[in-house]
Parts: C-alpha cells; structure tokens; sequence
C-alpha cells in the first residue's frame, strides 16, 4: 500500500529547491516553515488513509455511462470528493479574494505528488479546475470571475478544457468547433470535442467548460482561435442554477488506463437541451486570442502532468520494494565486507541486479521529483512582485524538462517495477501493471513529449540569446565543485563525472543553438529528443549531489552514496545522448528511405 513520502517530499522542497530560503527571505508574506509541515503532513495522512484504497476500485470499476448520459463515478468517489473540497484542497494556490488560500505553487505540485500517487484517475479531475481557475483569474471578465471563481475555487463547481477534436490534436489551427455571436453579448457554440477529462461527472454541481471555438470572420489557423466559458447549467442572477445548457457527453472511452477518470465525447449546440440550438457561452479574454488564454492553463497542466510522472514513479518504486523484501528467490552472493547469509532462500532484493534496479528507480523518481519542484519554484518566483524576467525564463526552461523528462521516467519506472515483481508484475492482482497502465498516457497528453523537445529547443534555448541556458549551466557547474571541495567520503569520482555530464550538456547546446540560429531545422529537431533527455539526466545527477550536500542532519551517507549510483551508473548516458544530438540527424535523413 502507497505511503505518502512527506518526509522526502518536505527535504527537496526546503533543501534542495530552496523554499526554505524562500521562506526565510519573506517571498511569501507570513508563510511559515511549520505551516509547511502541517499541509504536507495533513495531505500526506489524506492521500495515504483516505485516497489510496479507493484507486484500485477506480481502476476496476471505472467511471460508467448510464442510460440518460449521465456518468457514474466509481464506488466511494463522490464521497472522496466531497472530503476532498471540504479539506480546502481544491483552492490551495488560489485566489484569497474568491476563497483560496493564495499559497505558493511548490506546495500545489508536492501535493499533487501525493495526490497522483494515490490515485491518478481522481486526481485529474482537480487538476483541470485548478488550471480553469487560473485562465479564469488570469483572462475572464470581472463578471465572469464573480459568478464562477467561488464556486470553482471551492470545489463545489469543477472545470474543463476542450481542445481536441477528430481532426485536430496537436494541431489546432485545424479544429472546426464555432462560435456564432449573438445580440446580447454571449456566444452560441456547435460542435465536437474529444478527449475531455472529467467532462461529464457526478461529482460536482455544475461543470464550467473551457472551449476554444472559431467565429464565422476569423483568420485562419491559430490565429483565429477564440475560447469560451460554457457551462453545463446555465447560472442565474443570484448564482443558483438555472437550465441546462445545449450540451452533453456522447460516449466514454475506453482506455488502457485511468479508468477512473471519465474521458469524454463532448457535443455542444445540437438542440437537446434549450428552446434554441447552439450552448451558451461567454468568451474568455479577446476574439481571436484564445489559445494565448488556453495555454495559462496548459501550462499548469504540464507540469502537473510531469508530477503524474513523479507520483507513478514513487509508488512503483515503494510496491517494488516492498515485494523484493518480501519474495525470496535463490541464494544471493556474499556483498564484498559481509559475510555470507545463512541458510535458506534470500529476499530478491539482496540480489545485484535486484538493487540495480531498485536503485535505478529511486534515483529516477528523486531526480524527476526535484526538477519539477524546481518549476514548481521558478514559477513562484516569476510571480513575485518586482522580479526580473530571470524566473519567468527559468520557469519557460524548465517546463518542457519537468513534463516531457517526469513523464518518461514515470513509465520506465513502472515497467521497472513489474520487472521487479517478475510474473506477477504481469499480474493485475498485484497491481504493478495498473500502474504502468496509468503512467503511459502522461507523455502523450498535454502536448506529446516529441513536441515539448521541440519547444525545448527552439523556443526556450534561445531564451536571452541563449544566456540563460548558459548561465543555469553554470550554476549547475558550481554544484559539481561543491562536491569537489566537500571531501565527503563516498563520493567516490562523482564529481568527474557530474564534470563530464554538464560538457556533454554545455557542447550538446552550442550546437543545437547554433542549428537553430543557422535555420537548420532538421538538424537542430533531429536531436531534441535525445537533447531533452540529456538535460533532465544532468539535473537528476546535480540535484542528488545538492541534497546529499545539504543533508548535514540526517542519512547524508544515504545521499551521497544514491548519488554515487547515480552518476557512475546512469548519468554516463549522456555521452551517447550528446552524440546523438550532434551526429544523429545525417543517418535519420537517410533512412527515412525506409518507408518508401
């Protein structure tokens, strides 16, 4: 069973992050250090007691369609949610002016850790009206604000985002949805969206959905997006609900995972509901600019996605632990300076290829987890009043990394996890399987991770001309003659080889940067892959070497002996990466021959 790892969760936080430092230095006006604990450690109880045993009844049962199309959740859910919105944890970073706690956003995201390590299928629903809160905040009318933000905040409202259709998915300049305007100011909506999670639930009041839609005179492609609030009832004067809106939820998919999680056909405007034909709705921001609307809200569903990533990982790498304790299988070598065990079969995880790979996960799961809090940070600090564009640069780095890097990681670690559990990881019953099921979907939603290299690569490496890509590498520099001058035993050539990683980092990057200023784009999007996974096995070894540092009070030896694993035995990839990003392009042109 999944145990929330506060204790680790808290240390990257405070010291590897820096909220601790934050925190001292008043960025966040009176947040203390011990109201830090006191939320991890309440969400930690909540995520372990409460959502846990009721993931695996997600998975089972699913989210099921009715006879009149509605959708029921599965067993316990409603009630889950309830507890859920009743704890305040659907307005944690919210505004304080519609009822949130305006706390920072490294606290939303360790929370959502949790959360997705309980239950992913849950857990989405959340997540998309806390990103509706915040293209809401960040782009609504001030009268859409006051009739929706409350309730969304609250949890009793819950909101969506409606991007995809049939023929357009990463691709939206394509989508045919429209909008007609009407005299008194609103907007009728027709057409299909697909893919729309939680777009139809019993869970909640009222569904506020998120639309990008085209008017009649609109430019073509991306240009001529605009998105609309269209709610599933209509809201009166006085806020209570009113009628119901002309749209409905087609059908449920059936997918290889998050069965819990309700993924809908949406159909607006056909004339089911209503004395006329079209849903009602309001546009969001300004005609034609609505998916500079919609990416406020994408974006905190990246890296929300990259802590799906982080969470499957955890509780891959807690089950496989715990069985590899627990399985004996044949008798395992004496370790060099300990003497032979006694009779009888060992537990597996004494086994080197066992520890090989229970380390491989964990080291994976505490690289990924600090570099999305390190987003998480940055995107604090991009708010803060008074700040340079330094933090909104960092923050545009790093997303790309923490979604795309996370989310990888997320299924390679679950899959190492049913290698672990051997047979019966191929097993439901054992539950290894669920959760690799869940993790595959992370890389593909929220814009595919192919597509978050790309964005890497071309938009945020030339970021200041590429000074910023530069100047965090030499940050991540300093980290690597930290270890140097420390003199701490165990660190065995860790240093040399954080040394070697960062100059297949550094060269890996001159090149890409001169590719893209040189405008050959072949070459530069041939190595973005590769590029991306690089970086994110840079940060995994730096990050493990900050924390083994800064770790004075407890298990530094821990620390820095994880971090020893990880550098002279993971982190070395990074050569073949570089090499890939610099000579790869030339045999991918060639072969392309291969499909005719």
């Amino acid at each position: 069973m999944y145990k929330a790892p506060v204790e680790e969760i808290a240390f990257t936080l405070n010291h590897v992050i820096g909220l601790k430092a934050a925190i001292g230095e008043g960025r966040f006006g009176d947040l203390s250090e011990d109201l830090v604990e006191a939320i991890l450690s309440e969400a930690g109880r909540f995520a372990t007691d409460e959502m846990a045993p009721l993931g695996r009844i997600g998975d089972t049962q699913g989210a099921r369609m009715a006879e009149d199309g509605k959708v029921i959740s599965p067993d316990g859910w409603v009630a889950l949610y309830k507890d859920w919105c009743a704890g305040g944890w659907n307005g944690l970073t919210a505004p304080e002016e519609f009822g949130g706690q305006g706390l920072p956003n490294m606290l939303n995201v360790a929370t959502l850790e949790m959360w997705n390590s309980a239950s992913i299928g849950f857990t989405l629903g959340p997540t998309l009206t806390v990103g509706a809160i915040e293209a809401l905040k960040a782009h609504g009318s001030r009268l859409l604000q006051q009739t929706y933000l409350e309730k969304l905040v609250s949890g009793e409202w819950t909101g969506t985002m409606n991007l995809t259709e049939p023929h357009a998915g990463s691709d939206l300049g394509v989508l045919k949805t429209r909008a007609e305007r009407r005299s008194d100011g609103t907007y009728r909506i027709f057409g299909q969206k697909i893919y729309i999670t939680w777009g139809e639930h019993d869970a909640s009041d009222n569904i506020i959905h998120l639309v990008l839609a085209r008017l009649p005179d609109a430019p073509a492609g991306t240009r001529g997006i605009s998105l609309f609030l269209v709610p599933k009832f209509l809201v009166n004067e006085d806020g209570t609900l009113g009628a119901r809106n002309d749209l409905f939820c087609h059908s449920l998919e059936h997918k290889l995972g998050i069965h819990g999680s309700p993924t809908c056909t949406m159909i607006y405007g056909d004339g089911r509901y209503g004395e006329e034909a079209g849903a009602i709705g309001w546009l969001v921001g300004e005609e034609n600019r609505g998916l500079a609307c919609m990416f406020t809200m994408m974006n905190n569903a990246r890296l929300a996605v990259g802590m799906q990533g982080v969470a499957v990982a955890e509780a891959a790498t807690q089950k496989a632990v715990a069985y590899a304790r627990d399985r004996t299988q044949g008798k395992a070598p004496a370790w060099s300076g300990e003497k032979p065990a006694g009779g009888g079969m060992s537990p597996i995880i004494e086994h080197p290829d066992v520890v090989r790979m229970l380390l491989t996960m964990k080291v994976l799961t505490q690289g990924s987890r600090a570099i999305c809090y390190a987003c998480a940070h940055a995107i604090d600090l991009s708010h803060h009043a008074g700040e340079t564009p330094f933090w909104q640069e960092r923050a545009a780095l790093l997303t790309p990394i923490a979604k795309a890097f996370a989310t990888d990681i997320g299924v390679d670690v679950a899959s190492l996890g049913i290698q672990v559990h051997g047979g019966m990881g191929f097993i439901e019953e054992t539950g290894a399987a669920q959760l690799l099921r869940d993790a595959r979907i992370a890389p593909i939603y929220e814009g595919t991770n192919g597509i978050q290299a790309i964005d890497l690569v071309t938009r945020k490496l030339p970021l200041s001309e590429g000074g910023h890509v530069r100047g965090f590498i030499a940050e991540m520099r300093a980290v690597t003659e930290a270890v140097r001058a420390s003199n701490l035993d165990g660190f065995g050539e860790t240093a040399a080889r954080l040394a070697e990683s960062l100059d297949d980092l550094d060269a890996s990057t001159e090149w890409l940067l001169a590719q893209h200023a040189a405008g050959n784009a072949v070459a530069a999007l041939s190595g973005a892959t590769p590029y991306l996974r690089l970086f994110g096995l840079a940060l995994t070894g730096i990050y493990l070497a900050k924390g083994a540092l800064a770790d004075e009070a407890h298990g530094r030896a821990e620390r820095v002996a994880l971090c020893r694993f990880a550098v002279e035995n993971l982190i070395a990839e990074t050569a073949a990466l570089k090499d890939r990003v610099v000579n790869g392009a030339p045999s991918l042109a060639a072969a392309r021959a291969v499909f005719g």
